[in-house]
């Protein structure tokens, strides 16, 4: 009964409960020796080898041993730890990725000391696999170790890799760095060098003349080193005439250089290319245009306890994200420190699935070198305010206030008059330029919960109202120097509204009535009622 037991493999679902029952049939021979003493071991050994099915009869016999085994296991695993050792882990189904790439996610198993560690362990190792996106399927099966060796444990991992080696997407929504709805696509390759590496190209292309092309590979961890490998090329072009009277081209690369579950340290290589084919911007623009080399170290440190991207209804998140340009000596080197906080935290209320989100983001970018305190900070860098994207779903430091269009608001300068010197009005050639800002702060509340209509219910679909406040000021050039709290906060932009969101699994679509509570002369906000996709950050 015992060696028969020892071949037999116990599956292990993720489920621990289930996990739990059937781990004693594996590892529950030694604590019934007295009970099997009473079996017929040889008996029992050819009923389950011969080629005929077992008996009714000893069919029965052998689950209410096996139950009897399990309910035992689970009664002494709920009062004491029980004490094993992992044996072996053997790894199967895997026809082209590598073992070591699987073993590295398996290392919680390994050093598992006791039967709720190992239960524990397992459940995490098939998140794991799961999260790299080259398993159609993966479960964890474990067996009782060598007769000669005491409470110890096989485990066998068995994978099955996906067919779908190239998978591609496609949406539409607003971003904080667009000027207009993006329309994106993505193609992905997995798995084409056994790494569990995936391949992907993108392409976005705006309304605006916006559009963004790169390549990239992920590889979650090569032989040898503790951190996945990111590498992406991309060439990006954005139209900012009609706000900023510019227009950017930039080629570039990014490396990862290191990333866990909360920390990532990106190095970011680019040349820029800032020009002006209107020949109308301002003075703080004009001074901005020709040639930039980006050479810069990003750190971003990010925890999101929150239970949706969504629709947030309980949770916390917070994000600090520092950027250090100006990593080579060029003098067309951009040099700059920027800082980002954002902190967010969703209260549930206990009816109607209501509740209410809270958020509050900063951020300040300043240069650096010889006579920074004279210098502008970069263009590109600088904090710029509005957009129709909702800040519920957006993580990533101060960028959007309802109600306010896409570079909505902050310090102006005007533009220059035409050729003639005559300000031409049906021309629009005499406007303000948002020159963006060196300090920024937004704060929101948004209430949300579920319409009375139970087939909006089901599909997600609720209401929210919602405020919102934020500012930007200058602080480079000498102008820290006017700067004064009280100023900055009684000058804060304010707006509030409501809308119905419809939420998806890749964006969330907002209808929504905007009312503008307090603006300064050249921003752009309107009262009214408009429509946006937001994607999650």
């Amino acid at each position: 009964m015992a060696n028969s037991e020892e071949e037999n493999e116990v599956p292990f679902p993720p489920n621990p409960s289930n996990a739990q029952e059937r781990q004693k049939s594996s590892n529950g021979d030694a604590e019934e020796d007295n009970y099997e003493e009473d079996v017929d071991e040889d008996e029992e050994e050819d009923d389950l080898h011969v080629p005929n099915p077992p008996k009714p009869q000893a069919r029965d016999s052998f689950l209410r041993e096996q139950q009897f085994k399990i309910n035992h296991l689970a009664r002494r695993m709920s009062t004491e730890e029980v004490p094993i050792r992992v044996h072996d882990v053997l790894i199967k189904g895997n026809t082209k990725t590598k073992d070591w790439v699987i073993e590295a996610e398996l290392q919680g198993i390994q050093n598992a000391t006791t039967m709720q560690e190992l239960l524990k362990a397992t459940e995490i190792a098939l998140a794991k696999l799961q999260r790299l996106g080259i398993f159609d399927s993966s479960t964890i099966m474990l067996e009782a170790g060598p007769p000669e060796l005491g409470d110890t444990a096989n485990v066998i991992v068995q994978v099955s890799e996906t067919n779908s080696i190239i998978s591609g997407e496609c949406g539409a929504y607003t971003k904080p760095s667009a000027s207009s709805w993006i329309v994106e696509g993505a193609l992905k390759y997995k798995n084409l060098l056994g790494y569990g590496d995936i391949w992907d190209s993108s392409l976005a292309y705006g309304s605006n003349q916006t559009s963004e092309a790169s390549v990239g590979v992920f590889a979650p961890r090569i032989k040898g080193l503790e951190t996945p490998i990111v590498f992406r090329a991309s060439l990006l072009s954005q139209d900012w005439l009609e706000y900023s009277s510019y227009k950017k081209r930039q080629l570039g690369m990014s490396l990862g250089l290191f990333s866990t579950k909360y920390h990532d340290l990106t190095y970011d290589l680019g040349w820029r290319t800032i020009t002006d084919p209107s020949q109308m911007s301002s003075r703080s623009i004009r001074r901005q245009l020709g040639h930039g080399l980006l050479s810069s170290l990003k750190y971003t440190f990010k925890i999101d306890r929150r239970n949706s991207p969504i629709r947030p209804t309980k949770g916390y998140a917070f994000l600090s994200r520092t950027q250090f340009g100006g990593l080579t000596p060029d003098p067309r080197s951009l040099r700059f420190l920027r800082q980002e906080f954002d902190v967010r935290y969703a209260l549930p209320l206990g009816f109607y699935n209501t509740a209410l989100n809270l958020g509050i983001s900063a951020g300040v970018v300043f240069p650096w070198g010889c006579g920074f305190r004279k210098k502008p900070s970069p263009l590109p860098e600088r904090f710029f305010l509005g957009g129709d994207f909702s800040p519920v779903c957006t993580l990533g430091g101060p960028t959007t206030l309802w109600g306010f269009k896409t570079r909505g608001l902050g310090p102006t300068e005007p533009r220059r008059r035409n050729r003639d010197g005559v300000a031409d009005d049906n021309a629009d050639s005499y406007r303000m330029d948002f020159i963006g800002g060196d300090l920024a702060v937004t704060a929101f509340a948004n209430l949300s919960f579920d319409l009375p209509i139970g087939w909006l219910r089901e599909r997600g679909i609720h209401g929210h109202v919602f405020a919102g406040a934020g500012n930007v000021a200058k602080l480079t050039e000498h102008e820290y120097r006017h700067f004064s709290p009280r100023k900055f906060l009684e000058s804060f932009r304010s707006s509030v509204g409501c809308g119905i969101v419809v939420p998806t699994s890749l964006f969330r679509l907002d209808g929504n009535f905007y009312y503008i509570l307090r603006q300064h002369e050249h921003d752009r906000a309107k009262t009214g009622f408009r429509f946006s996709f937001s994607a999650p950050s």
